[in-house]
């Protein structure tokens, strides 16, 4: 994510869709004269704020990461339960997720050393410092345990290295499980943070949407990779995720105000009534999954899709708020009006 949005400077004698006396009405004297509504334009053309200039991998790397981080905690609770494929399948998931992702990141900054660069300071106050490091305690973390469980594909004259995966297993995992939740939700964070009106005004709810969908992902790989039988965690922790992202984004959508309708429009808006239908879907047919692995298999899909429906219908949502002026110079108007009559 090599940038954020930015403010585009207007010139001082042109309209931006903000203009004093085109909102509301306009003194003259004694008399209040109504104004018409106006359309939303600004300098040239050009929009109030630059969308982020990111392409498919960034929502993809959302999607990845929160996928990892929520595997990582199903893993620990398979673990610590005895369900060795359960916990195969949720490792496996987290490290290849989470490299996958890293990957998507690295390309987006455009080569390595920038991602290593990012590791020369630590800034609590900046999300994507916090983000960095994050991700570079948690990935060779999820790694080592998911190594521990191809530790049988190591050849015998290695043995020791075997043995000795085995024992670090479940320590990473449980490290791994530990960090989850912020891989999972730092990039929530991190959107909120920027000047983009949709991710802004989102920035009370988003991390929960976010964590909400992560669990509803890694359910659903859950559900996807281990037999019935021991599925049995993933298909309550579906129920739960399920539950976290349909309540949280309710409430964020009755909280983001005029900014609420990009979720609502266009390609957001088909990807977030996809995102909801599915996750429905899935933790519906989670309630019956344990009679039958065809529907285990299409529910843990069907939840898979949902999660990722959302995390690229937030991204558009936020890059529709970016390009059309009115998501900006409303709120502000209205926070100025406020200010005013108080």
């Amino acid at each position: 994510m090599s940038e954020q949005p930015q403010p585009v400077a207007a010139d001082r004698h042109t309209d931006t869709g903000a203009g004093r006396g085109r909102l509301g009405r306009r003194r003259r004297g004694a008399e209040s004269v109504m104004v018409p509504d106006v359309e939303f334009t600004s300098y040239y053309g050009r929009p109030v704020l630059k969308a982020a200039p990111w392409s498919a991998d960034i929502p993809a790397y959302l999607f990845l990461g929160g996928l990892s981080g929520g595997s990582a905690l199903l893993a620990a609770g398979a673990d610590l339960t005895d369900r060795p494929a359960l916990r195969r399948t949720a490792r496996l998931g987290a490290a290849s997720s989470i490299t996958a992702s890293f990957g998507l990141l690295v390309h987006d900054l455009g080569k390595p050393s920038r991602f290593v660069n990012m590791l020369r300071v630590a800034k609590v106050t900046s999300p994507m410092s916090v983000g960095t490091w994050i991700l570079s305690a948690y990935g060779p973390l999820a790694g080592l345990a998911a190594a521990a469980e191809l530790r049988q594909l190591v050849p015998r004259r290695l043995q020791p290295l075997a043995r000795l995966l085995g024992f670090a297993g479940r320590p990473a995992g449980l490290a791994a499980a530990a960090l989850g939740p912020a891989v999972a939700s730092y990039t929530a964070v991190l959107m909120s943070d920027t000047a983009t009106p949709a991710w802004h005004e989102a920035h009370r709810e988003l991390p929960f949407v976010f964590v909400g969908s992560a669990a509803s992902a890694a359910a659903g790989l859950g559900m996807l990779g281990a037999p019935v039988t021991e599925a049995g965690p993933a298909r309550r922790f579906a129920l739960v995720g399920a539950a976290v992202e349909i309540v949280a984004e309710r409430r964020m959508e009755s909280s983001m105000g005029l900014a609420a309708e990009t979720l609502h429009e266009g390609t957001a808006g088909t990807l977030m009534r996809a995102s909801k239908a599915l996750i429905a879907a899935g933790a519906l047919g989670s309630l019956v999954a344990s009679r039958s692995r065809v529907v285990a298999a299409v529910s843990g899909a069907a939840l898979l899709g949902g999660s990722a429906c959302a995390r690229f219908g937030i991204f558009h949502a936020g890059q529709q708020s970016a390009r059309d002026p009115k998501y900006t110079v409303v709120p502000q108007r209205e926070r100025l009006d406020a200010r005013n009559s108080t």
